[in-house]
């Protein structure tokens, strides 16, 4: 199959398990060609909290017994739970001839953006991805570049709203 221009293809996964889907965005990065489309995972996993690159585990005071995984991405520490909204990214970054910054911006601007349409008011802060409703940080961003492909991306925590 040739890649055309901007061909994403987007995939409702549901309810699905951390361990198995973070296996799968590095298997499909790894095994990635020039011609393969970039993806947009839509999902929401169990109870779990990821340690990114910057997370340390005495950050989590009390984790109920939830399963803590550390992991390749940028950040630090996310919990995901069904009724987040999360959105994995599988982009070929370097193909769409994008820098992180450019992505990540992409990223903040989709939510603001989705936001807005439901007159929600959103921002950005310099220095502290993510996006932000008054004080609440309401989408955390956490990337992984390899081989000039993304994997990770962003949650959604509607329960801010």
């Amino acid at each position: 199959m040739l890649y055309q221009k901007n061909q994403i293809l987007i995939r409702q996964l549901n309810l699905v398990p951390f361990e198995a889907t973070y296996q799968a965005m590095q298997q499909f990065t790894n095994t990635r060609d020039a011609d393969t489309p970039d993806e947009l995972w839509l999902l929401e996993h169990p109870p779990v909290y990821t340690l990114g690159q910057a997370g340390k585990p005495e950050h989590l005071l009390n984790t109920n017994n939830i399963p803590i995984h550390k992991i390749d991405r940028g950040g630090q520490v996310t919990y995901h739970a069904p009724g987040q909204l999360i959105v994995y990214i599988l982009m070929d970054v370097k193909r769409r001839k994008w820098g992180v910054k450019q992505l990540v911006r992409a990223m903040e601007q989709a939510v603001i953006d989705y936001l807005a349409s439901k007159n929600i008011q959103a921002t950005r802060r310099d220095k502290a991805p993510g996006v932000y409703v008054d004080e609440y940080k309401i989408a955390a961003l956490g990337l992984r570049i390899r081989r000039g492909c993304s994997y990770h991306g962003l949650s959604i925590s509607a329960t801010r709203l």
